[in-house]
């Protein structure tokens, strides 16, 4: 049955406060046609997650995100959770991936942005950043994480799995992009470059999960005052502002492009989790409804937006790869915006993704789910897809249903060492904690 079928069946009742057994088959099918993104769609060779897809046809280069990947592999294990793909083929699929990280050149254990899916070798992102890259690293150990607390089970082959992901995380030397010993985590670090990008992981953005796992990496960790010090003591971290009667309390004015509440909670569950700084699932939640609203008023005037389609964050448009937000509307729509806002706004979430269905099929729906961006004023509609931004639907919405990717990740000794390292509280450290708690009102 397509998307628009099941949309359009009489048990769908699109005013609904609660989901319907048809709503849970449209997140199905959403999620298993996304996640071939991952599986049909990955470099032939690697298994890597290529960088992006086009709606008709394979690219004709060997480009392989790093961070795309690390959504990818815990992509994988949502496909076996919901038996879209058999234990032993992930595990051989997981093996394959392993085979190619283990031959690419690492920069003091860390990965590049990208590589070549075919040689393994550093694919430069740009003149200066062609070393290290601690952010995309990050998003890949998250993934390798979730994976091996996983795959627990006693063959030989998870048995494996488990000890070359725990081989290339220990190689991580995370303490080294502190330059120096500062009191920064710094972005990028290359040998011919050095620390030329001078660029600090610091301020509100994705580079929390950075941060949380430098500090839990049994060798090469950082401590407490890099964190607090650097990264939450950086330009645009507090915020306190109010944006439509919500008052956000990190970021940049009206919250920014909305994957910075989705990266590094695809593994770091928000609930209840806080620290002296903020509570990060009002954090999001709040960020998330700003992102709403904004679309609601629709202060620009831009064709299409209002309660069933909303969601700003970084994708392709008409004028390129931009960082969409409120604060630079063009009046494009990345689905995944809305959908990776599952937990944090179901009702909004669910009833643009009833919306994005009612759209033209071949426009933005085809072989690996929902395209990445469309722009109604303009006419114009993605014909690609990108890694960094499937792979937050396929995660956040089974956040949203399960938990499990959060299950995973917050029970990794080296995610919960890091964690109270930095001051966090949150149901996951503590036996106590009720599964009432997990989910804040």
């Amino acid at each position: 049955m397509s998307p628009v079928d099941l949309l359009m069946s009489p048990q769908v009742d699109a005013f609904a406060p609660q989901f319907s057994e048809a709503d849970d088959e449209i997140l199905d099918l959403v999620q298993r046609q996304t996640l071939r993104f991952f599986w049909e769609g990955a470099h032939p060779i690697s298994g890597l997650a290529r960088d992006r897809q086009k709606t008709t046809g394979d690219p004709d280069n060997d480009l392989v995100a790093i961070g795309g990947s690390g959504f990818g592999i815990m992509a994988v294990v949502v496909g076996v959770e919901r038996g879209w793909i058999s234990r032993d083929d992930a595990v051989s699929r997981l093996g394959t991936m392993l085979s190619c990280l283990e031959r690419t050149p690492r920069y003091h254990g860390l990965f590049p942005h990208f590589i070549n899916g075919r040689t393994e070798a550093t694919i430069p992102f740009n003149r200066k950043d062609d070393g290290g890259d601690v952010v995309e690293s990050a998003l890949l150990f998250q993934g390798l994480l979730c994976a091996r607390q996983y795959f627990d089970g006693d063959s030989t082959a998870e048995r494996d799995l488990r000890h070359r992901i725990d081989r290339l995380w220990l190689e991580a030397e995370w303490d080294w992009y502190r330059r120096d010993g500062g009191n920064h985590l710094y972005w990028h670090w290359s040998p011919d470059q050095g620390w030329a990008m001078n660029r600090e992981i610091a301020g509100w953005n994705e580079g929390l999960l950075v941060y949380v796992l430098a500090a839990g990496a049994p060798e090469h960790t950082i401590d407490a005052d890099v964190y607090h010090e650097g990264f939450a003591s950086g330009p645009g971290f507090r915020n306190g502002r109010s944006y439509h009667g919500i008052e956000l309390p990190l970021g940049m004015d009206h919250g920014g492009p909305l994957f910075i509440a989705h990266y590094s909670f695809c593994g770091l569950d928000p609930r209840g989790l806080s620290d002296r700084h903020a509570d990060y699932w009002q954090q999001n939640v709040r960020h998330t409804r700003i992102n709403y609203e904004h679309c609601v008023a629709n202060p620009h005037g831009h064709a299409g937006y209002g309660p069933d389609c909303w969601g700003l964050t970084s994708s392709h448009g008409p004028r390129g790869y931009v960082a969409h937000a409120p604060g630079k509307d063009i009046g494009v729509i990345t689905p995944s915006a809305a959908l990776a806002s599952f937990p944090y706004t179901p009702e909004e979430a669910m009833r643009a993704l009833r919306y994005f269905l009612t759209k033209p099929k071949h426009r933005i729906w085809g072989r690996f789910g929902l395209v990445d961006a469309f722009c109604e004023s303009h006419n114009w509609y993605a014909r690609t897809y990108l890694a960094i931004n499937q792979g937050p639907i396929i995660i956040m919405t089974e956040n949203f249903r399960s938990g499990l990717l959060w299950s995973l990740f917050m029970s990794a000794p080296e995610v919960q060492s890091g964690l109270q390292k930095l001051g966090f509280e949150s149901p996951h450290l503590s036996q106590a904690g009720s599964a009432a708690a997990m989910r804040p009102a």
